[in-house]
């Protein structure tokens, strides 16, 4: 059976627990469900399905039980693993303090901006139909301006992993 992994954006420990999350998406039907880390990352096993339609029924879950979705943004597995395959990151030269990144686009962008971007520590180096790679020197003088760039970029309806985040959804 095929694995998902589900990004849900704006979790927090602060507005959602990962157990009632876990609990919500059982209830949709969902087996092997796995919470990774406590900012909204969901593993699970499901029929194979579209995105878009797991999206629905992830975000209706989780508003029934909660009075209110978190934009939920899919990925298979194999697709997360085929694209760290290819290392995406490798043709840029980074600095060795930066944090590598992915921000999960709910749809491909028909005019994406032309990339790579830098601004500061920040960079926005390249993209695949629906993921944006990108890296940053954290800098707790300059606020959120990596965010607000691919904000800019790329709208609201996105949210952002770590590399390593990313990772350790692919094992759970």
């Amino acid at each position: 059976m095929p694995r998902y992994v589900a990004f849900l954006r704006g979790v927090s420990p602060m507005n959602a627990s990962m157990a009632e999350l876990r609990t919500r998406i059982e209830s949709a039907g969902f087996t092997d469900v796995k919470t990774v880390l406590a900012s909204g990352n969901v593993v699970f096993n499901s029929r194979s399905a579209s995105n878009e339609s797991l999206q629905k029924k992830i975000e209706a879950a989780i508003a029934a039980g909660r009075g209110r979705p978190f934009s939920t943004i899919i990925r298979s597995v194999e697709s997360l693993e085929s694209f760290l395959e290819e290392d995406p990151f490798a043709q840029f030269k980074l600095p060795a303090k930066a944090k590598k990144v992915i921000t999960f686009l709910r749809e491909a962008d028909p005019n994406p901006p032309a990339l790579p971007i830098k601004r500061d520590d920040v960079f926005i180096l390249t993209m695949s139909k629906g993921e944006v790679f990108s890296a940053y020197v954290p800098n707790p003088k300059k606020g959120p301006i990596f965010m607000q760039m691919l904000e800019k970029n790329f709208g609201k309806d996105i949210t952002t992993r770590t590399l390593d985040t990313v990772k350790k959804c692919i094992s759970a």
